[in-house]
């Protein structure tokens, strides 16, 4: 029962489980009742999604270099006690739960889902769509 990686707004795969939201701010004009029926997320979990600044540096990144910086920069704010025990937590309910993790972002390649997909793999989690 694998953790998926997904785009927040997109349609649910069939047991999918629970998403969770891993964004700084909810869906704009969306209602908060709504947020789970309208595909965005059942739970947001804003401490994994990079800070402001690092958001602004992501968005700015042109070329591979600038992204590998942002990548760096969300690493090590993910490399935190608190981020790394969320990390780990997840990927122990990667072996028993449905569940996914996602952003809004259109281009996974482009968002940080990319390096928390990493991220949750190094930590040991079992990841069900490739990327």
């Amino acid at each position: 029962m694998p953790v998926r990686i997904v785009q927040l707004g997109s349609p649910r795969a069939p047991g999918e489980g629970t998403r969770i939201g891993t964004v700084r701010r909810p869906p704009r004009g969306v209602p908060k009742e709504q947020f789970a029926a309208q595909d965005w997320y059942d739970v947001w979990y804003p401490n994994l999604a990079p800070s402001p600044e690092t958001v602004k540096q992501a968005q700015a990144a042109t070329t591979p270099q600038e992204w590998a910086a942002f990548a760096r920069k969300y690493r090590a704010e993910m490399a935190t006690p608190e981020n790394r025990h969320t990390l780990a937590l997840l990927a122990r309910m990667s072996q028993d739960a449905n569940f996914s993790v996602g952003c809004y972002c259109e281009d996974e390649a482009h968002c940080h889902r990319s390096v928390l997909r990493q991220l949750l793999a190094e930590a040991g989690a079992r990841i069900s769509n490739p990327p």
